[in-house]
């Protein structure tokens, strides 16, 4: 199953973080990168539904060096899915899909990457968005899981760039055998490796040979020797 939904008003996502309690403790953390949540031993019975928000924290004033004019994001777009799936990996090479969203900010073929996890029983939702271009807004839609396919992953270009995005790989919603009610990521960017450009309108100068996906270490992301997110991603169970 495909879901398409557009950005929705500031307004609204305040809202429902509100409502989900976004300024409590409820276990607000970095996204590791490559990291997979570890699965406890008992499993929900039943399926899902969580509400997708993806808030920019990327701005000038966090990420002075070279900040572009026309700073946006892609539409997003992951899947639903069992740890035999990875939408992307450090130290990996880019899947195709991968790098011409990471370079291009398209969501084909990563979508028919997807679909094919689908078919194999490995995936079990492709979900995507529109384009963020007011930061002022936020990216919403759902994603559903079942007690198969508990994990999420999720990517979107950081635009303009050479090749670099931001994500989550295959992050666990059960914790001690039950759905979380809510969580939040700090997502960091992240170098797919299909480009050597080093600015954020560098031309294209496509890496021969490819290298693998690595955590932005350029001074675009990176400030006293630590990097700074680009994004906020909340799941919140409906």
């Amino acid at each position: 199953m495909v879901k398409a939904m557009s950005v929705r008003l500031a307004l609204t996502v305040a809202a429902v973080w509100a409502a989900a309690g976004c300024g409590k403790d409820d276990g607000s953390q970095s996204a590791a990168p490559g990291r997979r949540q570890a699965q406890s031993a008992a499993r929900p019975t039943t399926p899902a539904v969580y509400r997708v928000v993806l808030k920019s924290t990327w701005t000038s004033a966090k990420h002075p060096f070279e900040y572009p004019k026309g700073a946006h994001f892609s539409g997003l777009i992951g899947a639903s899915h069992n740890a035999k799936y990875r939408l992307f990996g450090v130290g990996r090479l880019p899947t195709p899909g991968l790098e011409r969203l990471a370079e291009e900010g398209k969501h084909d073929p990563l979508d028919d990457e997807i679909r094919a996890a689908i078919a194999a029983g490995n995936a079990l939702e492709l979900f995507r968005t529109r384009a963020l271009k007011n930061f002022r807004d936020s990216l919403v839609t759902t994603v559903r899981v079942d007690p198969a396919h508990s994990m999420v992953s999720l990517v979107a270009m950081i635009a303009p760039s050479p090749d670099w995005f931001t994500g989550t790989l295959g992050f666990d919603l059960v914790e001690n055998g039950a759905w979380v009610a809510s969580r939040t990521l700090r997502l960091p960017a992240f170098d797919a490796g299909g480009d050597d450009g080093t600015t954020y309108r560098a031309s294209d100068r496509d890496a021969k040979p490819k290298k693998t996906t690595a955590r932005a270490a350029n001074r675009q992301f990176v400030a006293n020797g630590v990097s700074v997110p680009v994004a906020i991603l909340r799941f919140i169970k409906q």
